[in-house]
């Protein structure tokens, strides 16, 4: 491991920010720069060498590969918490403006949706990471949250109880179970997880949430949250009756008063069903 890797890697496990996720990406994208900072000709680098040349010259390698504006401002995050941790913060302009990246539009009218159909399926053989990517697809449920339930106890009959534990943010919240296809996804998951969670026993969270990002990248399932905008698209039809916008149906705009009423009630219902209670999100997944 280059002194670089290793410095940062160390950076990451000595300040703790975040939720182990978090950390684990940030440590992920640490990583990622040291290792671009050697192809753009940087060697021999520590933790506290970083200075704006490396910065710009970073950037200038992301946009040359064409790298998102929502994935550049993920990285632009961790390096500014890396500044920030070896006291050096003043090198890295404070707004993302300052390096010519543009705001993220949200709401485009353009499906992110993923459907996570049976090929897809075949290629996982950790059968703890398949039964959490069919929870995600059944219930619109988060990673974090696919991995930690436990289904035994969640189980409620005629809906999903989600704990504050497991899910982002720390709200409970409940996932109506309406399909035939969600009653068979729930009883197979308790069937393989027992009392317990979808976490082998000898494991940790961590370890199995490694185990899924690498099930799913040897699978070539990637952007796994694309699974629950599918999820959104499908509930939202089956509680209006239309498509929403961003799988080919209207605007808000060309409804009529009455569906404007009923597409305002199924966005908070949906919002609060997937654990974000602020209707102006579903935009994000439902468009607008």
């Amino acid at each position: 491991m280059r002194d670089l890797n290793y410095q940062l890697k160390q950076l990451c496990h000595r300040n703790r920010d975040g939720s182990y996720a978090t950390r684990a990406d940030r440590e992920r994208l640490l990583s990622l720069c040291a290792n671009d900072l050697v192809v753009w000709g940087f060697q021999h680098m520590g933790a506290d060498s970083l200075k704006p040349k490396h910065v710009a010259a970073l950037l200038d390698k992301w946009k040359q590969d064409g790298i998102s504006t929502g994935t550049l401002k993920n990285r632009m995050s961790a390096l500014r918490w890396w500044t920030e941790k070896i006291g050096k913060d003043n090198i890295i302009a404070r707004t993302n403006e300052a390096y010519g990246i543009a705001e993220r539009v949200f709401v485009t009218n353009l499906s992110k949706a993923k459907v996570l159909d049976a090929d897809m399926l075949a290629r996982v053989t950790d059968p703890y990471t398949r039964m959490s990517l069919q929870l995600q697809a059944a219930f619109g449920l988060r990673r974090e949250e696919s991995i930690q339930i436990r289904p035994g106890w969640a189980d409620c009959r005629s809906f999903l109880r989600l704990q504050d534990s497991w899910i982002k943010g720390g709200k409970y919240r409940e996932v109506p179970i309406t399909t035939a296809r969600q009653r068979t996804v729930l009883d197979s998951a308790k069937t393989l997880a027992g009392n317990g969670n979808l976490i082998p026993t000898e494991m940790r969270y961590r370890d199995q949430l490694n185990r899924f990002r690498a099930q799913c990248d040897k699978a070539g399932i990637h952007g796994v949250h694309g699974i629950r905008h599918e999820y959104a698209h499908r509930r939202y039809a089956e509680l209006t009756g239309w498509l929403c916008p961003a799988n080919g149906g209207f605007t808000s705009k060309r409804l009529d008063a009455a569906n404007k009423t009923i597409n305002e009630a199924v966005r908070l219902q949906l919002s609060a069903e997937m654990g974000h209670f602020r209707e102006q999100v579903t935009s994000i997944y439902l468009g607008r």
